[in-house]
């Protein structure tokens, strides 16, 4: 017997509506959980904060991959390749912790 997906009800409040804008993330990992920290470096500064950090299990960061990989691909679709400063083989901004 298969199951009916089921609706969810989703709420988002005034404040995380206007959203963060991020151009660096940091993951580290246990054995249990995925932490994805973003923050934004600014021109010339020499240190930032962390503005967002988001605690998942490793399925769910595994789910979080493949909706990204599915939802670039729709836009890349819609709106041609999209191109990476330097090449794709640079890290700017977004790498995993070491």
């Amino acid at each position: 017997m298969q199951q009916k997906p089921r609706q969810l009800n989703i709420e988002i409040g005034e404040k995380e509506s206007e959203g963060i804008y991020a151009n660096l993330v940091m993951i580290a990992h246990s054995p249990q959980e995925i932490i994805i920290d973003f923050a934004r470096v600014m021109p010339g500064a020499p240190k930032t904060k962390v503005l967002s950090r988001i605690i998942m299990t490793p399925a769910h960061a595994k789910m979080l991959k493949r909706a990204l990989e599915e939802n670039l691909k729709k836009y890349e679709n819609q709106y041609g390749e999209i191109k990476l400063p330097g090449g794709a083989d640079k890290n700017i901004g977004f790498q995993a912790a070491k």
